[in-house]
């Protein structure tokens, strides 16, 4: 059933890309497990998924340790912190994540580049940015984005890889158009800025390695959309698991 379920995802991904004129192969899913169990997990590990998205750090340190104990072929799947990242929390969050979504201010960044030097770590991250304008959100504003960026290339032990957004929920997954394009738009005035010299030596923001710009916006309800507006990982819970519940 799993596999079926991800094959039908796969298609809608497939279709999307088509409308757009792009591959397939450039979208990265990102299986959100918060609340789901480690046999669920595995499951669609199973299925083909190589990357878990978790919103809590205590959860996902539970689940990654017991996946990887008497899995030691799991140790390849990559994991990735979603949701919004307590600074209390970064210590065990740097210990874990490949990749932090949820970089939403430059207090966090500072921090998460702190931990992550002592533990001798280069951490991925991905600057959030509040494309919806709500208060509740977590997130740069987007005219304050590339600045954040300079600052944060000054960071030693912190690589910040692209830009992550989340639209507001409406009634028509079309009228999220709009946000994500502000993400998309955003990403490409950042190019100018990559060779931003930092404490005098110079230091690519983004793209450091020559790997693609990663533009994380796109969920279960609204991820088409975002596949026509460029995005390039998709954070996908409820769709993926929908099966094993």
């Amino acid at each position: 059933m799993i596999k079926q379920d991800l094959a039908s995802v796969q298609a809608r991904i497939a279709s999307a890309c088509a409308k757009a004129g792009r591959a397939p192969e450039e979208i990265t899913v990102v299986a959100v497990s918060k609340g789901k169990t480690v046999s669920q997990i595995k499951e669609v590990i199973a299925g083909g998924i190589t990357d878990i998205g978790e919103n809590r750090v205590q959860e996902a340190l539970i689940k990654h340790n017991e996946l990887i104990t008497h899995n030691s072929e799991l140790r390849a799947i990559k994991w990735h912190m979603v949701g919004h990242l307590q600074t209390n929390k970064v210590q065990d969050a740097v210990q874990l994540f490949d990749l932090i979504h949820s970089v939403d201010s430059l207090r966090l960044a500072e921090q998460i580049n702190k931990e992550s030097e002592k533990i001798h770590k280069s951490q991925d991250g991905l600057l959030e940015v509040n494309i919806s304008g709500e208060p509740s959100k977590f997130g740069i504003k987007p005219e304050e984005t590339i600045g954040v960026i300079k600052e944060i290339a000054k960071f030693k032990n912190l690589n910040i890889k692209g830009l992550m957004g989340i639209a507001p929920i409406v009634d028509e997954p079309e009228k999220t158009r709009p946000y994500f394009r502000i993400l998309r738009d955003l990403l490409a005035k950042i190019y100018p800025v990559q060779n931003y010299s930092a404490t005098g030596k110079e230091k690519e923001v983004l793209n450091g390695a020559g790997e693609p710009l990663i533009l994380s916006m796109g969920m279960s309800d609204d991820f088409e959309i975002a596949i026509e507006e460029g995005s390039n990982m998709l954070r996908l819970g409820r769709i993926v698991f929908e099966g094993l519940n």
